[in-house]
């Protein structure tokens, strides 16, 4: 049996990967549900799915009927617990 090593990633080298002024402005600190799912390439209904089983609890929060998503967080928590 073989195991995987998991890429970590640390929130520095996440800061370094936005410090570029367009991805900064692409992809801004708090994301729409529609940016979140274009900078992670899947579709917003699996972001959905993911917030209503509570997998983004730790990086999305509900502004009213808004879902919203710190990019930070997300990179993190899909880098590193995987979703």
């Amino acid at each position: 049996m073989t195991t995987r090593n998991k890429l970590k990633i640390s929130r520095e080298e996440v800061t370094q990967a936005f410090s570029n002024p367009v991805w900064a402005t692409k992809f801004p600190p708090i994301m729409t549900v529609d940016q979140a799912s274009e900078m992670l390439q899947i579709p917003k209904s699996t972001l959905y799915q993911w917030s209503s089983k509570d997998k983004l609890s730790s990086c999305s929060q509900h502004l009213g009927k808004h879902l919203r998503i710190f990019r930070d967080r997300l990179v993190l928590t899909a880098m590193n617990k995987g979703l």
